[in-house]
């Protein structure tokens, strides 16, 4: 089928269209604003709609937080997690998914991440949102340890190599990014970052992989 005989992608239906536009402008709002700045009232002013016409598409302010919490994940996994699943199995897969995330974070400085912010606003607030952020949380780490290990498989890291203790320090890596880059905006801070996760890669390399490493150095 060539592109002239393609068939045209249906538009969405216009309550859909409506939704999505909602769901944008609360992801911006609460990305700078954290997710308990979101309020049916703000969204209905941004989007020139009446509180009952916003009301509609989510039905309550908890809904509407947790649909935001998705549709960041979605954005997440569509800018961090499929793109790197072209990469081949093991390390190059894992060294991919870790990079995108670091860029993510880089593109992330004037607005906030919401895996961080909303762990801090619910970290000891149980209830569905606090549920909902966790779920794509653990998801998100559930990719990253199963890379981890299938790295070990493919016998790129040491078969000793803890994969949860390595996921760990990546996480807790992403984490001083964020605050470095973010909170203290100190230059330099996403370089670092990149080292830092080769130097915990050294430590898992095979030995002969880690002697080539430093020769090539």
């Amino acid at each position: 089928m060539t592109a002239t005989t393609a068939p045209r992608l249906r538009p969405l239906p216009k309550g859909r269209q409506t939704r999505a536009a909602i769901l944008d402008v609360a992801l911006g709002l609460a990305s700078h604003s954290g997710l308990e700045g979101l309020s049916i009232g703000a969204l209905a002013e941004l989007m020139r709609m009446s509180k009952s016409g916003v009301f509609a598409h989510f039905g309550s302010r908890e809904e509407l937080q947790i649909s935001v919490v998705r549709e960041y994940h979605q954005r997440f996994a569509d800018e961090v997690f499929h793109p790197s699943m072209h990469e081949p199995r093991g390390l190059p897969r894992l060294r991919a998914l870790v990079e995108r995330w670091i860029r993510r974070v880089s593109m992330e400085i004037d607005s906030g991440c919401i895996y961080i912010s909303g762990a801090v606003e619910f970290d000891d607030r149980p209830g569905p949102v606090r549920d909902a952020l966790a779920q794509m949380v653990q998801t998100w780490h559930a990719t990253l340890e199963k890379a981890i290990r299938l790295a070990i498989d493919e016998r790129h890291l040491r078969a000793d190599t803890d994969p949860l203790q390595l996921l760990f320090e990546i996480h807790g890596l992403i984490l001083s990014l964020h605050h470095d880059a973010r909170f203290l905006r100190l230059p330099g801070a996403l370089d670092r970052a990149r080292r830092a996760f080769e130097r915990m890669l050294s430590h898992h390399l095979p030995v002969p992989a880690a002697r080539k490493r430093v020769a090539r150095r």
